[in-house]
């Protein structure tokens, strides 16, 4: 009974912050700024939706934001699979030294990295390109990404791979139709950690772009913010419609988590 009622208040106290957002959107403007709290809706609007739609840049953003998260998803996965299985599977001059390296880039704080990236991309000529900031956000989560997928390779018998070479599968057929079905689970958990990273990113689109076509969704929502005032309707309406595509992306990959993790002891 106990226990129960510490998580209720637990997850209470989590998400009222995601409902006084919600809430706060739909609020007209001047009760906004209310001295007054209102916890309940008592009088909706969908003024400021309409006015975050309808800021400028918006719809160019957006593209840009989908485009640069779906690519650091997919390359960072593949990557981070492919280097965790040479990690497990495969003995080499220097992969404990790169096993330490990766342990370490995580501990590194990513405002750190901001020099060293700008400099980077700036002297390969990628600064200011989308592609450069792909493989900023790319850099970024492949420490984790390899570190996460390398412990649930670990999970997995060698002996299940060396009976379906025995078979005659070639080694790429063992990837693809044991390995990645069985390690399915840790893909899904990397990809929501990717997406996340690339999806709510500002510093980093801030500093590689300086063209405003090349701007995501993190940066425009700074746009409400002006030298004469904050726009906190159109702001927090938009903060809410920028937070459902995590939202939906999570409940999605969380129904394929679950069928992962048994997925892979019966495909081979």
């Amino acid at each position: 009974m106990i226990r129960n009622a510490a998580a209720t208040v637990f997850c209470l106290v989590w998400i009222f912050p995601v409902y006084w957002m919600v809430l706060t959107a739909f609020k007209p403007a001047g009760d906004i700024l209310s001295a007054t709290p209102q916890f309940l809706p008592l009088d909706v609007t969908l003024d400021n939706f309409t006015d975050a739609l309808g800021k400028p840049g918006f719809a160019r953003d957006l593209g840009n934001s989908v485009l640069v998260t779906g690519a650091v998803v997919v390359l960072a996965i593949a990557v981070a699979f492919l280097a965790a299985t040479a990690l497990t599977r495969f003995r080499f001059l220097g992969r404990r030294g790169f096993l330490i390296g990766v342990l370490v880039l995580q501990m590194v704080p990513v405002p750190a990295l901001v020099i060293p990236l700008f400099l980077s991309l700036k002297s390969t000529h990628l600064l200011d390109t989308l592609f450069g900031l792909v493989l900023t956000y790319i850099a970024l989560v492949l420490p984790f990404t390899i570190w996460t997928l390398r412990g649930f390779l670990h999970g997995i018998p060698v002996e299940l791979e060396e009976a379906a070479m025995v078979d005659g599968a070639s080694r790429a057929r063992v990837m693809r139709s044991i390995l990645l079905p069985l390690v399915l689970p840790g893909l899904i958990a990397t990809s929501v950690f990717a997406f996340i990273t690339a999806w709510n990113d500002f510093l980093f689109a801030y500093v590689v772009m300086k063209d405003q076509s090349g701007y995501t969704l993190p940066v425009w929502l700074v746009s409400f913010s002006t030298s004469t005032g904050t726009d906190y309707g159109g702001l927090i309406a938009a903060s809410t419609l920028f937070a459902l595509p995590v939202v939906v992306f999570f409940a999605f990959v969380q129904r394929h988590l679950v069928e992962g993790m048994t997925a892979g002891a019966v495909k081979g």
